[in-house]
């Protein structure tokens, strides 16, 4: 028997439609507005997307999935299948999906450009390099940092305190060796000594400033609004003391654009942005999603990790701040994970078992009752069906479910492609042509402590939230300095509703620790960070880059 094709080497097989061909005959997007990158990606002109605005917008479709697990879950190779399949229902649906980081495809993960037969193409350019955008994001975000050291070296006309300096630099590899680091060393000529930091490329507090911008204008003043630090009397220093907002903004202009790219079978998809889930609020960027918008019927997008991250800031923070109404939303789930969330350990998961499946389906019921109750979306829960799944554990799925309203399917878009994932695309148009009661789950003027104890209670079922004497004093400067309209972000452990990343299932009753608070004045957030985060990953002992290799002939190989 044949060996299994790899997620690459699908890829490499597939026959790619010339991005313009595909760009102009499904899209009607004319060729003068696209800037190519080679054959196949291309970026859509600003100013075209700035036509677009008096177009009407079609239906938004969140992809959200269960709390992640080592089994896996999905995601966006639901997202890139159910696209596939409401386009071979005879409807123009757009993908949006984030940009892969170089970190995880060269650590832990691998490649992030879906899977099997629901892929996005280019695949290895999507996950090496692309159009650059991660590039143009870190010398935004670095010129910065060294604009910060010279303003200091050259006497600190803005009286900054060195030891308050919050802004970090940023490299798009997991290196822990760089994670605290001291600047500034080797006599008076090479700057003032103190310590700083590396974090990864999309921790960057530039790339959710660019996933929420709305226009080149708004990138401008939301860089020069970033708060590099205080001075000793606790005031800000913005990005715009230091007049390097201007600058910024012309390394990330080209980066602004949204990237067109297509399925394995030659479906539109805008690739674009790529903040991290846990410590941003994860989502692709807000002008990809709203060009998309004006450009098809139905628009299927992800948020990163379960409905209680990705999805709450996918509702709380994008679509309040882009003015996004979604219509409905899939839950991902597998009968895996589902099991894991039951106790059973990585290597009985293969095995048939009703008992740990039941135990384990009250994380799905968990993340319904977010997406349904508390976001007013309806929703279908998806199972991405592997070959082991037995008839007997998607029956206890779908009887287990039904009581609350909601449908589960089993999809095989994974081997089948968009055809696949058929039926969750006709239940998705269903729920889609119904009643709809999206809604935040807080209103702008909660003062912020309020708005992370909503999050707390009502998402992760905790009976209160903590933090120490200092931390709170934090929080109320942000409110009492006019942050207090913004919304709250928090950065947590994404594998369980509490802060442990250990306790599976829906944990309920525990008490969540505000630990740190973090002001991004040019998102427009406040991260509240519980728990350990770390902005800077380190590498596994067996990196997915020991795997990955190139031929003489230029074949990539070993990548996902």
């Amino acid at each position: 028997m044949a060996p299994t094709p790899s997620n690459i080497d699908i890829a490499q097989r597939a026959r790619m439609l010339p991005i313009a061909e595909l760009a102009q005959a499904r899209l009607g997007i004319p060729l003068a507005a696209l800037e190519p990158f080679g054959h196949y990606k291309a970026k859509v002109s600003l100013d075209y997307v700035a036509q677009l605005d008096a177009r009407p917008s079609g239906k938004l479709v969140l992809v959200t999935a269960v709390s992640p697990t080592p089994a896996g879950e999905g995601k966006t190779t639901m997202t890139v299948g159910l696209g596939d399949a409401l386009n071979s229902l005879g409807h123009r649906a757009i993908v949006c999906l984030r940009e892969p980081a170089l970190g995880p495809v060269f650590g832990m993960k691998g490649g992030a450009a879906g899977g099997g037969y629901s892929q996005v193409v280019p695949m290895e350019d999507i996950n090496l390099h692309f159009t650059g955008d991660f590039a143009a994001i870190g010398l935004a975000n670095n010129l910065l940092a060294a604009l910060i050291d010279n303003h200091i070296h050259q006497g600190n006309q803005l009286g900054l305190d060195v030891r308050r300096i919050t802004w970090r630099r940023v490299m798009d590899v997991n290196d822990r060796a760089l994670r605290e680091i001291v600047v500034g060393l080797g006599g008076s000529g090479n700057g003032v000594p103190r310590e700083d930091g590396f974090d990864i490329v999309v921790a960057s507090e530039v790339m959710a400033i660019l996933c929420l911008a709305s226009s080149l204008r708004d990138l401008r003043e939301r860089l020069g609004r970033i708060v590099v630090g205080y001075r000793a009397d606790n005031t800000p220093v913005l990005a715009s003391d230091l007049k390097a907002h201007g600058a910024m903004a012309a390394l990330l202009k080209g980066a602004l654009a949204p990237n067109l790219v297509q399925t394995l079978e030659n479906n539109p998809a805008f690739i674009h942005g790529g903040p991290f889930a846990n410590i941003a609020h994860g989502c692709n960027s807000a002008i990809a999603t709203r060009t998309a918008l004006k450009l098809a019927d139905y628009v299927v997008t992800e948020a990163g990790f379960g409905a209680d991250l990705g999805a709450e800031k996918f509702v709380d923070i994008k679509c309040r701040k882009a003015g996004l109404r979604p219509c409905a939303a899939v839950i991902v789930a597998t009968v895996r994970a589902l099991k894991y969330q039951g106790g059973i350990e990585l290597a009985e998961l293969g095995k048939e078992n009703l008992a740990a499946l039941d135990k384990g389906v009250v994380n799905l019921e968990r993340h319904i009752d977010n997406v349904h109750n508390r976001f007013g979306l309806p929703c279908v829960v998806a199972i991405n069906r592997r070959a082991e799944d037995t008839e007997r554990e998607i029956q206890l799925l779908i009887d287990r479910i039904a009581p609350h309203g909601v449908r589960v399917i089993a999809a095989t878009h994974f081997a089948d492609g968009g055809k696949g994932a058929l039926e969750v695309a006709r239940e998705v148009v269903r729920l889609a042509a119904g009643p709809n009661e999206f809604r935040y789950l807080y209103s702008d003027d909660l003062p912020l402590w309020e708005k992370m104890k909503t999050v707390a209670t009502q998402i992760y079922h905790a009976t209160d939230i903590t933090a120490d004497t200092r931390v709170r004093a934090q929080i109320r400067a942000l409110q009492e300095g006019g942050y207090g309209h913004y919304p709250v972000c928090v950065a947590k452990t994404q594998y369980s509703f509490s802060t442990d990343p250990k306790l599976r299932g829906a944990p309920a009753h525990h008490v969540v620790n505000i630990r740190e608070v973090r002001l991004a004045a040019g998102a427009e957030f406040v991260i509240m960070v519980c728990g350990d985060i770390m902005t800077m990953p380190g590498l596994p002992k067996v990196p997915a880059a020991n795997s990955i290799d190139v031929d003489d002939n230029g074949r990539i190989t070993g990548l996902f």
